[in-house]
């Protein structure tokens, strides 16, 4: 009896600290390689956010989203929703958008977790074939 006890104690254990993708970012660009800011994703009504809660480049913590469309137009960067509606399916996160403030364009979103302290997060038109990856690391 105490070994089942013990066995099913160390499963819960375990699931209590099972990877997950919520938490805070370090976003890396996938051009120049330099840590950009920080990205908190977070679960809202049954679905995935990413808001941006750090920018590192001080020239750039209070520009706004000029080339953005709709609600994001003219907002300030620094505490937008780049990421929004993502379901989870499986290991993979998608259905939902991601933007690119530098220039106000929307993307489909796929998000992929490698290991507990990697995020790969995938931007693309049409298929994921066609689009750009960012690896982003655990704080």
């Amino acid at each position: 009896m105490k070994l089942i006890l013990s066995i099913v104690f160390l499963l819960l254990f375990q699931l209590s600290f099972s990877q997950t993708i919520f938490g805070k970012w370090k976003t890396i660009d996938d051009i120049t390689g330099k840590e950009k800011g920080v990205i908190e994703i977070f679960e809202h009504k049954g679905k995935i956010y990413g808001k941006i809660i750090e920018i590192f480049e001080a020239d750039k913590k209070h520009i706004k989203c000029e080339k953005c469309d709709g609600d994001e137009k003219n907002k300030s960067v620094l505490g937008m929703n780049i990421i929004k509606g993502l379901t989870k399916d499986g290991s993979v996160y998608s259905g939902g958008k991601v933007l690119d403030p530098k220039i106000g364009k929307w993307y489909h979103c796929k998000i992929t977790l490698e290991g507990k302290d990697k995020l790969i997060v995938r931007g693309y038109i049409g298929i994921s074939l066609f689009g750009r990856s960012q690896t982003w690391i655990r704080i």
